[in-house]
């Protein structure tokens, strides 16, 4: 590897010209005029992935729908409609010419026969009549009869009216010199049905991709989903063995990551368990024999505090290998909760401990009951300890089963009590194990019910001492 010269600066990296970098901050919503606007996005987002995917599919499908609607109605709808409506003018345009320029009756019946044979338009004259005034049509009412309205303005200069008959005719009224004419003009003629097709084809071929789209992305999210039930399974210590990566190429890749990292875990649990059963055989064998000497040394000065040592070291080497072994390989049980608490309450109280317990119902958690019964004993002995009384509660908190453990006892200050789970700390500074133990109760603790997907808090008690609160997931 090549090393620069100590005089010579590392290449910096070169900026974005300063039109390229408001642009991505406009984009990214950065500048302080978009800001809120962003936050606004970001709140109406949805929290899935489907739902953002789909969001991603449909946004820019309703702009194309739209888009192509607005490009459709000022273009194709204005002209074609312009040009329906221009024929139909001019051709009653010409019957006011034919009727200026022929005023016999017969004639002009011989052309209204025609028009209405070769354009139907069904015509009638009423000699001497008026044309009542009333107020030209509305668009929001009618467009096709507002659009005939302004057309006929083109070819005519006498007042007219425009009434639609029926949903199928308008009826054009025309204030001539010698009388009233009367025009009824079929709708089809003014109107195209490709209008509704078209936009009855656009919404059927939307909903058709916006379907197959939901399909496919469903597919695709689902994958995911199950690499995160897996990896979820997997931090609450069940079995994943039947996980298989599948989905996209890169889903594949995470799920195999994920297959591998799980793999690693084990092997790593399984080497460290067979290395503390060494260590354990290794470290109680001469702590026998010292026991076994001193049985030979029985009333020599000294033995008794030496038996007392040995005893201490034992217990603490028990703790020592507890805290290592964590859960060890112990598998998840589906477990009726409140008789494994009311069996430790039980073991407690047979030792001395004075041990309120209720709970508001059964129920069925997988666990892991003997490393969950060591937990409890842990917390229950530090209660124990130091209270003259202990309370403790078992329920359903949302969707997951809570423990607290109140007592009376002098409680440890708020801002020791994370401290008090690491490992060999401990509140009482002695190093006496007698009056405080090898300072690893809640360190373990803590440990087991992590490895089940829960935790444990420590918080102020109605009791005046320690509220302990267990939480492990459904």
């Amino acid at each position: 590897m090549t090393t620069l010269p100590p005089t010579v600066p590392w290449p910096r990296r070169r900026s974005l010209p300063e039109p390229l970098r408001t642009i991505r901050r406009i984009i990214r919503l950065e500048t302080p005029w978009l800001r809120p606007i962003g936050r606004v996005l970001k709140a109406m987002m949805p929290n899935s992935l489907l739902a953002r995917s789909l969001l991603i599919i449909v946004v820019p499908l309703i702009l194309l729908q739209v888009i192509t609607a607005t490009i459709f109605f000022d273009r194709h709808w204005d002209t074609m409609s312009r040009r329906l409506n221009n024929a139909v003018s001019a051709e009653i345009g010409m019957i006011l010419d034919y009727m200026d320029v022929h005023p016999d009756p017969a004639d002009r019946q011989w052309m209204f026969a025609l028009a209405h044979m070769r354009e139907q338009l069904k015509t009638t004259f009423e000699p001497h009549g008026m044309l009542p005034m009333r107020a030209p049509p509305d668009q929001s009412e009618d467009f096709v009869a507002e659009t005939l309205y302004r057309t006929l303005a083109d070819h005519t200069d006498l007042p007219y009216q425009v009434d639609v008959v029926d949903d199928r005719t308008l009826e054009i009224t025309i204030q001539t010199r010698d009388g009233l004419l009367r025009v009824e003009v079929p709708r089809k003629r003014l109107f195209s049905v490709t209008t509704y097709i078209f936009m009855g084809w656009m919404t059927i071929s939307s909903v058709i991709l916006f379907a197959v789209a939901t399909v496919f992305m469903r597919n695709q999210v689902r994958p995911i989903r199950r690499l995160a039930m897996a990896a979820d399974a997997l931090g609450k210590g069940r079995d994943v063995a039947d996980f298989k990566s599948e989905g996209a190429a890169e889903v594949r890749q995470a799920g195999l990551a994920f297959t591998r990292m799980r793999e690693r875990i084990n092997r790593q649990i399984a080497q460290r368990t067979e290395m503390l059963a060494g260590v354990s055989h290794d470290l109680r064998t001469p702590l026998t024999r010292m026991r076994l000497q001193l049985a030979f040394m029985e009333g020599q000065e000294g033995t008794v505090e030496l038996a007392q040592d040995i005893s201490d070291m034992e217990r603490m080497v028990e703790g020592y290998l507890a805290f290592a072994r964590g859960e060890g390989t112990e598998d998840l049980v589906a477990t009726p909760l409140v008789e494994l608490v009311a069996g430790v309450v039980q073991r407690m109280r047979r030792n001395g401990a004075e041990i309120d317990m209720h709970a508001e119902a059964p129920v069925t958690v997988p666990v892991k009951p003997q490393a969950l019964e060591r937990c409890l004993v842990n917390i229950l002995g530090n209660a124990h300890r130091f209270a003259n009384h202990i309370s403790i509660r078992l329920g359903l908190r949302d969707h997951s089963v809570e423990i607290l453990v109140d007592d009376d006892g002098p409680g440890i200050p708020a801002d020791r009590r994370e401290d008090v789970f690491r490992a060999f700390v401990r509140i009482e500074s002695s190093r006496n194990p007698r009056t405080g133990g090898t300072g690893l109760g809640l360190t373990i603790a803590r440990d087991v019910v992590r490895a089940m997907g829960g935790d444990i808090t420590l918080e102020d008690s109605p009791l005046g001492g320690l509220r302990a609160r267990v939480r492990l997931p459904l």
